[in-house]
């Protein structure tokens, strides 16, 4: 029976963060990964391959900021693109790593910040709310989920 409601939680969650605007999303996973960032790298010890992320991670980090908010708005709307397309062949793991670790140089003033005078859309705070109420387990879920299907599909050899 947990189980049901579990999973009606997290679908709720998903539906949440689905109507989300790009710019919403951003800023929930920015959130989240503020707030719980070290309990997830945790959860996916070593399958999220770190040198692959850390590569992805640092061609973000070389463009200039507006062109890093592009880069994320590409990869959440799975639009096409180099970086979009890195990103979708990447595990459901090394996702979740990445997203870590932009969160990480958000906070480290490498990758654009959240604007200081942002404030949260309802949505954004109301999905915040139904996620603090959730077991972790059922949290990592919700964020792999999240992130997942975000980023676009591999292109096949003379494409790329």
């Amino acid at each position: 029976m947990a189980t049901d409601t579990s999973e009606q939680n997290i679908s709720s969650a998903l539906g949440s963060y689905g109507n989300l605007s790009t710019d919403d999303k951003l800023a929930f996973l920015w959130y989240v990964y503020t707030k719980m960032g070290t309990s997830v790298t945790p959860a996916a010890p070593g399958a999220a391959s770190d040198e692959i992320v850390e590569g992805l991670f640092n061609q973000v980090k070389e463009l200039s900021h507006e062109e890093q908010l592009d880069v994320q708005r590409k990869i959440i709307e799975s639009q096409d693109s180099l970086i979009s397309r890195e990103y979708g062949a990447f595990s459901e793991n090394s996702k979740l790593y990445f997203w870590y670790r932009l969160a990480q140089g958000m906070e480290a003033g490498t990758i654009i910040p959240m604007p200081e005078n942002y404030q949260p859309s309802g949505g954004v705070t109301a999905l915040l709310s139904q996620i603090e109420s959730m077991e972790f387990e059922q949290q990592i879920t919700l964020l792999r989920k999240a992130v997942v299907d975000a980023g676009a599909e591999a292109k096949s050899g003379a494409e790329i």
